[in-house]
């Protein structure tokens, strides 16, 4: 995301298209170009600098899915350190991520009163404001706001400055500050380029949240970086995917599964949109992609799906499977795509073909650390390579199996079992169409096996009926005491199922 000043004014390797090349695009807005782009990279370092922020300055991003949440991202990036925000956070929850980071300014909208410039005033942190001229293109915007000090020097972000900065999910503990090199988030860009085989005729509809890694990397810097273009939708809306779909024309989407899932009992209302859509194919990250979901989203589209296996500390991607002719193996997160993996036993061995251990990587994506964390670095840095806190088991082919999350693992009376394991089986029952399999509270095992279910729209199965069908399957220990058939499972923020605390969440 390095610039250099040349007589065009700053280059971004995120706005690598033709002058004249679409760019960034959204619902009811003109197109912003690539050269448009550029001059917005070149206006936004120019009005940052006359405020006094620089290299090395942090600025939170509170805003809005949406087009200006992607070129505000890319922009600011150029030249100071990016902090994107949920703007659903409370105000508590701001005040701890805002204070973490050591914002010098937050960038919120025009019109934001919200708790975000509540909080930043109180923390004597400087309120940018972000204005989209009437009419502009999507994306476009101008800063407007105090000065926090004096100019600051005209110099532009370099490979090792922090173009990004992101806390874990923490479910178990602090959330952990992960600070992205431009080096990393450039590396993770190229890797998904590389993989996806995009080129500048390649358009991304972005239904992801973009205070996320996933939709940041993946849907809006690989897309830019290829010189091809992004369709920035306000988020989420499995009832607007179909209409966004038909006006975007896009080559393709990343999303988590738990979107694909929504998508998919939508499709047959729309069978116009779905004749005419021309997606080459279909990406999958964040979760584990159930192998029927998969089958299903191909046959419904009638174009591959990629599962791909990311994480933040890895400016995203780690692993994913291949495009036709390469391979891509149903509930395989793929080969290697870009870092080196591997599999590690507890002492620090490498672990053969066919043996199961923790996922581990190294790579130029890969974190340097978390920032003011030695513990966490310790643990999570060592034997060289960067502890993901994955289970998993590669196989003869180089393509990775996660196996679970290490503290999702579900220890019943010292019998471990893989909650993935059990979701699987679980979604070959003809009725259900999620699930998520999670440790519950027992008193004398310690835990025990729950599952959360929902089922397909018509169709009815109860608790019996379920666990009958596990049993045909699975070893009696690891069949679920516990089924809670659900209209809705909650997520996160980011449309993930999070097994840690649902039991709690459920009232188990």
């Amino acid at each position: 995301m390095t610039s250099n000043a040349n007589s065009q004014g700053l280059s971004s390797p995120f706005a690598a298209g033709a002058d004249d090349a679409p760019a960034i695009l959204a619902p009811d807005r003109p197109t912003l170009t690539h050269g448009g782009l550029r001059h917005l990279i070149d206006a936004t370092a120019a009005a940052l600098h006359a405020r006094g922020i620089g290299r090395g300055d942090r600025v939170a991003i509170v805003l809005p899915n949406g087009p200006e949440m992607a070129t505000s991202f890319v922009a600011v990036a150029t030249s100071a350190s990016t902090a994107p925000l949920n703007p659903a956070y409370r105000a508590d929850e701001l005040d701890f991520y805002l204070t973490d980071i050591g914002a010098k300014a937050i960038l919120v909208s025009a019109d934001d009163s919200g708790p975000a410039v509540t909080v930043a005033e109180r923390l004597g942190i400087a309120v940018l404001r972000l204005v989209v001229p009437a009419g502009a293109p999507a994306g476009s915007f101008v800063i407007e706001g105090p000065a926090v000090g004096p100019q600051a020097a005209p110099d532009m972000a370099r490979d090792d400055d922090i173009a990004l900065l992101l806390h874990t999910s923490g479910t178990t503990s602090r959330p952990k500050l992960v600070p992205l090199s431009h080096a990393n988030v450039a590396a993770s860009a190229r890797h998904i380029g590389a993989t996806l085989s995009l080129t500048a005729d390649d358009r991304c509809l972005n239904i992801m949240p973009l205070f996320h890694i996933h939709g940041l990397i993946a849907a809006v810097l690989s897309s830019l970086a290829a010189g091809g273009s992004i369709y920035c939708t306000p988020g989420f809306n499995a009832l607007r995917f179909f209409q966004w779909l038909s006006d975007a024309r896009p080559s393709w989407y990343t999303a988590v599964p738990t979107m694909h899932q929504a998508i998919l009992p939508r499709a047959a209302r729309n069978p116009e949109v779905l004749a005419a859509a021309a997606l080459r194919f279909i990406r999958s990250s964040s979760a584990s992609l159930p192998a029927q979901v998969m089958a299903e989203l191909e046959a419904t589209f009638g174009c591959p799906v990629i599962e791909a296996y990311g994480m933040t500390e890895a400016a995203h991607q780690m692993a994913s499977n291949r495009l036709p002719p390469g391979q891509r193996k149903p509930g395989s997160v793929g080969a290697a795509g870009g870092p080196e993996v591997a599999v590690m036993a507890l002492d620090g061995r490498l672990m053969q073909a066919g043996e199961i251990g923790e996922i581990v990587i190294r790579g130029p994506n890969v974190t340097p650390g978390y920032e003011k964390n030695p513990d966490a670095n310790a643990t999570a840095f060592a034997h060289g390579w960067f502890h993901t806190g994955d289970q998993g088991v590669l196989d003869g082919d180089g393509y990775l199996r996660v196996t679970g999350r290490l503290k999702e693992i579900i220890n019943r009376g010292g019998e471990k079992i893989s909650p993935l394991e059990v979701d699987d089986v679980l979604m070959d029952h003809p009725a259900v169409a999620q699930v998520v399999t999670f440790a519950m509270p027992h008193d004398k095992l310690g835990e025990e096996v729950a599952a959360a279910v929902v089922l397909r729209e018509g169709m009815s199965a109860g608790e019996s009926d379920i666990r009958a069908h596990a049993a045909t399957r699975l070893a009696d220990f690891k069949v679920p005491r516990k089924i809670l058939i659900l209209d809705e499972i909650p997520k996160g923020a980011t449309g993930k199922l999070q097994r840690i605390g649902l039991a709690a969440k459920l009232g188990l």
